[in-house]
């Protein structure tokens, strides 16, 4: 019988920082072996833009959790049966019909408290954001130059345009998400 492989211990311990950007919460959680290229406050800059792009329920909420290859391993392994890691994985909370609704939503009065809605969870690894960046392999094409901040921007704009359902398995639907990825990462 081969031996059974010990998968290491799955991280629980983060800095979490909460940053407030009306009517977005976005907890950028952060390992400690990790260093981010971009501040916590870029990253809930970013994902603020991407849900208002995409008509996110408000108010809402997303975690952004910035680790390494190793815990994105374990991830993707787990949550979608892929062998080795990979830059970024999403976890929606919300069904892709909360989202770019064409029925008008109404906001209650501003004095009504309404509770806020967990869009979902990102996990990237700050660890190959940084390595496609340096080795000119960013990008969706996977042969753009440019800073590992960028690169780490990208991941958090396609993690968060998926969990609000968003999707680039078709032709057509990657068209449109790499078109709207292109306009908020410009501006």
């Amino acid at each position: 019988m081969a031996p059974r492989l010990r998968r290491r211990p799955r991280m629980t311990k983060a800095t979490v920082r909460s940053i407030y950007r009306p009517p977005w919460r976005v907890d950028v959680a952060t390992r400690p072996e990790v260093r981010s290229p971009l501040p916590a406050s870029a990253i809930a800059r970013t994902v603020a833009a991407a849900l208002e792009a995409a008509s996110a329920p408000k108010p809402g909420s997303v975690t952004v959790v910035l680790t390494d290859d190793a815990e994105l391993s374990d991830l993707n392994t787990e949550h979608m049966g892929h062998d080795g890691p990979t830059d970024v994985l999403s976890f929606p909370m919300l069904e892709p019909d909360a989202f770019r609704s064409t029925v008008k939503r109404t906001d209650p009065a501003p004095s009504a408290k309404r509770r806020r809605t967990h869009i979902g969870d990102i996990a990237i690894s700050v660890e190959r954001a940084i390595h496609q960046a340096q080795e000119g392999r960013g990008g969706h094409t996977g042969d753009v130059r440019w800073s590992p901040a960028d690169e780490l921007r990208l991941l958090v704009t396609h993690g968060t345009l998926h969990l609000c359902g968003w999707d680039h398995a078709e032709p057509a639907e990657e068209a449109a998400m790499r078109a709207l990825e292109r306009r908020l990462l410009s501006e």
